[in-house]
């Protein structure tokens, strides 16, 4: 049987209201996907002014109003939380999500610099930021599977750590991020799950060259690691429709996740979609973070739900 494909979807977390995550959580869950998202950023993107909910309490309600998908944040980056407290909050959030392993620890360097300083965290520069994300993976893997383990890392450190209740089954770690020197090679050593982010999609064939490579010099079978797509996902029931939404969504987008949206972008009618979609898994790809687009992110799920996810079931 061939290696199941995973489809996951991007929770409305920016200028939303609580009732509308809840509400579209509960279909995402009952529409036989496999995993929901939010992103970890303490300002709205592009725009720092806009309304955000904060990653971890937003995950934890998801949690108890859910009861199958996988959940996880894409991507914590060091300095906004201490990693032991991040390791309990998770494990915290995996007793509210209860059994069958839902929980997915997404790390990741950071980039925003503003909402760093704004918020009085530390961000310094890559090389720093990269040695903590190292000891947060060994924090996190300690404090889940130990007694009470103690670790002096470059940045962060524990001490004879308590952390009760231990999770139901420990959370799976994703590190996202492209960076072909340093952060893919923490992938090949911690991850359990890659993901390539959207900025770098067209990039895949050479990343997971990269990511292979590393996984040699770690003694690591690739096969274990899971890679993951980050994309954006404009589905409409024509090609003639999809093709008004994809000049929409570039300019929506803009830079930040729509670079190359309409070159290398998983968009057009069901069919093209699915033949788009092939192509990724094609490369190797096994699980796809995707942002629908639109404004009531129900609509193009379930229209992904009836006409896409069957093709890949």
């Amino acid at each position: 049987m061939a290696e199941a494909v995973r489809f996951g979807v991007t929770l409305p977390q920016i200028k939303k209201s609580w009732d509308e995550t809840r509400a579209a959580a509960v279909e995402i869950d009952a529409l036989g996907y496999d995993s929901a998202w939010v992103c970890d950023h303490l300002y709205g993107m592009p725009m720092p002014n806009m309304p955000i909910f904060e990653a971890y309490s937003l995950l934890a309600g998801v949690a108890a109003v859910t009861t199958r998908v996988a959940l996880g944040a894409l991507v914590t980056p060091p300095f906004f939380r201490n990693p032991a407290v991040l390791a309990k909050q998770i494990a915290t959030i995996d007793h509210i999500a209860g059994p069958g392993n839902r929980m997915i620890a997404g790390l990741g360097s950071g980039w925003f610099a503003s909402e760093f300083e704004g918020y009085g965290c530390e961000f310094p520069d890559i090389a720093r930021r990269l040695a903590a994300l190292t000891d947060t993976c060994e924090i996190l893997r300690r404090m889940w599977t130990q007694e009470q383990p103690s670790y002096k890392g470059s940045v962060y450190r524990i001490e004879d750590v308590v952390c009760e209740p231990k999770p139901l089954s420990t959370p799976r770690i994703l590190i996202g991020g492209g960076g072909e020197k340093v952060l893919l090679r923490l992938a090949a050593r911690y991850a359990d799950i890659w993901n390539n982010l959207a900025v770098n999609q067209s990039e895949l064939p050479r990343k997971l060259e990269v990511l292979h490579e590393h996984c040699a010099r770690e003694g690591r079978d690739p096969s274990q690691i899971e890679v993951s797509q980050q994309c954006v996902v404009v589905l409409a029931p024509t090609q003639a429709d999809a093709e008004i939404s994809i000049t929409k969504a570039e300019r929506v987008y803009g830079g930040h996740m729509g670079v190359g949206l309409r070159e290398h972008g998983i968009w057009g009618s069901p069919e093209v979609v699915v033949e788009k979609l092939q192509r990724y898994v094609g490369m190797g790809c096994r699980h796809f973070v995707m942002e629908f687009f639109g404004r009531d992110v129900r609509e193009p799920a379930r229209l992904f739900a009836e006409t896409v996810l069957p093709a890949f079931r």
